[in-house]
């Protein structure tokens, strides 16, 4: 893919051009906001939003009172060079409301979201501080880490059991249940699901690794 340069870009007539700001590992979209050439190379240089504020007429810096920063991953831009996506890790909630991001009012439509590992991991979040009775979910909480890690290492023996037996549909079914107790267990220890994908990030030679093992 070849990079595009800044003085292909199409500013508009007041010098600004669109950004849409997407979170880098669920693609949801964060904010709309606008950029000028300044922010933009503000934002290149310190790997960090900056945008520029039509309101005030000024440049701000995503994060800069409220600590809530957004790490550049990648910008792209579209065909016509006149408007900007830009992928972010943010350190904490996009909007200024402390939402997740600004676009949380439903306008049209079901507010339907696919299922995803953080979305399971968030309705868990919630069991723990809501404990509701009755929940599977609330039980393990109430029990404590014991109770979890002794499911956790069940589970594990039960995917084993399944991937020996070359049952596909087993083994399926078994890690499905793995997955949902390391997630409870995530949650028990405060351990966040990004705190899992940027340690795998950080794996560069993962698939030359290798295992020492003892001789015996």
């Amino acid at each position: 893919m070849r990079k595009v340069d800044i003085n292909e870009l199409k500013f508009d007539e007041n010098g600004l051009i669109p950004a849409v700001v997407q979170d880098f590992y669920t693609n949801e979209v964060l904010t709309v906001a606008y950029m000028n050439r300044e922010s933009l190379e503000i934002t290149l240089n310190e790997k960090t939003t900056c945008f520029y504020s039509r309101s005030r007429r000024t440049l701000w810096r995503k994060g800069e009172t409220s600590g809530n920063k957004q790490h550049v991953v990648s910008i792209k831009t579209d065909c016509d060079k006149d408007a900007l996506v830009i992928k972010v890790i943010k350190d904490g909630p996009a909007c200024h409301l402390g939402t997740e991001s600004c676009f949380s009012e439903l306008f049209y439509g079901e507010d339907k979201k696919p299922f995803s590992l953080q979305a399971l991991y968030d309705l868990l979040a919630e069991r723990k501080k809501l404990m509701p009775e009755g929940s599977y979910t609330t039980y393990l909480f109430q029990k404590g880490r014991e109770k979890i890690l002794k499911k956790v290492g069940e589970e594990c023996s039960e995917v084993i059991i399944g991937a020996m037996k070359n049952s596909k549909e087993e083994t399926i079914f078994e890690i499905s249940d793995l997955c949902y107790h390391i997630l409870v267990l995530m949650n028990e220890m405060n351990i966040t699901v990004d705190d899992i994908k940027k340690e795998l990030e950080s794996r560069h030679i993962i698939d030359k690794k290798t295992k020492q093992e003892t001789m015996k």
